[in-house]
């Protein structure tokens, strides 16, 4: 099974943050808040979309867009263009 996001929607992967603090706390999943940056996975039909949008590209996203779904033991977020605030370029 395959996740196809429709329209002007972007199917992005979670980027593992660091889970420890520079004075060495580490911190456990329970405190962490969802991360806001992602690796987009797939990209929906949206011509216009997929010039500005690339798979394996990393995003900033708003931290209350979109919608949470786990697929294939993995957890994703399916955002609106809207949603998508910068590309990030390493």
């Amino acid at each position: 099974m395959k996740v196809k996001p429709m329209d002007d929607r972007v199917l992005v992967s979670f980027v593992a943050e660091e889970t420890k603090t520079a004075g060495g706390i580490i911190i456990p999943d329970s405190a962490k808040e969802k991360p806001t940056t992602g690796e987009v996975v797939a990209v929906g039909t949206d011509e216009e979309l997929k010039e500005l949008v690339k798979v394996g590209d990393k995003v900033l996203f708003g931290k209350y867009g979109g919608e949470e779904i786990s697929f294939d033991g993995n957890d994703y977020k399916i955002i609106q263009r809207s949603d998508i605030l910068a590309v990030i370029e390493d």
